[in-house]
């Protein structure tokens, strides 16, 4: 199975299936003498593990990690970073009576086309359960970057409820099961949210993440750029259907004079009066914060019957049980500060040795 890999100079590769005796990656590229610990990785893995609110998937899984390789001593040493997450928590069985069909939503018919066998229990290798190593991944790309890059994520949309941003407030994101930062929406989204719970269906939503101390010069201006980069990053992530930079699919709606992001010196140092770019212009970062914001589509996994066709090609009802999510984008918010940290980071590396080859 290719594209299991990501990334150039900061690179990753994620294995495992979703009712496998374990997942996990190995991140080569990283620069050696970086402090890391396995509670530098466990936080994050924390905010993305199901069972941590009634409005998440009721699968327990603890979700520690262990490092297997690539730190000594506290720090790394510069050979690939292997991470090791046990499953403990699979029920296999939820999904006998259904092996044999299709999911409308899911990729078993795909996966069965595409290679003539899948893995049935809980969607194997497309599971969203292979999101864990990415935030793993993440984890260590926030080493390489520093303290000096901040990213955060949160919610700015469930189903048709959104986020008042006059009410935004960062402190929030953390405080409510939802990483959203106006609480008045997050009592909107809870009950939403338990609606749907309560009908077998789901909801989608809308995430939003920034990067802030973005360095300028990220970014390579053609085919690798840096926000085409991070579209393909997005993208990748399980249930994810649409990726915005910056004012996105809004700024077809601008004139050119609103669109454009006004420069002017400030204490000696340029500054843009907006940032409807995102942060990006020409593919290279521009210093200003980096926002990146992605629709995440409704959990396929439902208790409402479906029609589909089983292997045989005869129709069928479908009615899938098990331990879902009724919105998979919540847990999403982890993923998408991951996957961008992971971008940032291989582009940062990348920068750097740019930077050392002119000066040889």
């Amino acid at each position: 199975m290719a594209g299991s890999s990501f990334g150039t100079l900061f690179r990753f590769t994620t294995f495992g299936e979703s009712h496998g005796p374990a997942i996990g990656v190995v991140v080569d590229g990283v620069p050696p003498r970086l402090p890391l610990a396995e509670a530098d990785i466990q936080r994050w893995l924390d905010l993305r593990r199901p069972g941590g609110s009634r409005y998440v998937s009721q699968r327990r899984e603890p979700d520690r990690v262990r490092i297997l390789s690539g730190v000594f001593g506290g720090l790394t040493t510069g050979a690939p970073v292997c991470l090791l997450i046990d499953n403990v928590d699979a029920r296999s069985k939820d999904y006998e009576d259904i092996k044999d069909l299709y999911r409308p939503g899911h990729a078993d018919f795909t996966y069965e086309m595409k290679y003539g066998i899948r893995d049935w229990r809980g969607g194997g290798r497309a599971s969203a359960r292979e999101t864990a190593c990415r935030v793993a991944a993440g984890a260590v790309a926030r080493r390489v970057l520093g303290e000096g890059v901040d990213i955060f994520g949160y919610v700015v949309a469930v189903g048709g409820e959104e986020i008042d941003r006059s009410r935004f407030d960062r402190a929030e994101i953390l405080r409510n099961p939802f990483f959203c930062p106006d609480p008045e929406a997050a009592r909107r989204f809870a009950e939403l949210i338990e609606k749907v719970r309560k009908e077998g269906s789901s909801v989608g939503a809308v995430v939003e993440v920034v990067a802030r101390g973005v360095p300028p010069g990220l970014g390579e201006p053609v085919y690798d750029k840096l926000d085409a980069d991070l579209a393909k990053a997005i993208m990748s992530i399980n249930a994810v259907k649409g990726v915005e930079i910056g004012a996105g699919f809004g700024a077809a709606r601008l004139r050119g004079e609103e669109n454009a992001d006004e420069l002017v010196l400030e204490d000696g140092r340029p500054r843009f009066r907006t940032n409807r770019a995102g942060g990006i212009l020409g593919g290279i970062s521009t210093g200003a914060e980096v926002v990146v914001r992605f629709a995440v589509k409704p959990t396929s996994s439902i208790l409402q019957p479906q029609r589909t066709i089983d292997r045989l090609g005869r129709p069928r009802l479908v009615t899938t049980r098990g331990r879902h999510d009724p919105c998979v984008g919540i847990r999403a918010v982890p993923v998408g500060e991951a996957m961008v940290a992971c971008v940032l980071a291989d582009h940062l590396l990348r920068q750097r040795a740019l930077a050392g080859s002119e000066r040889c």
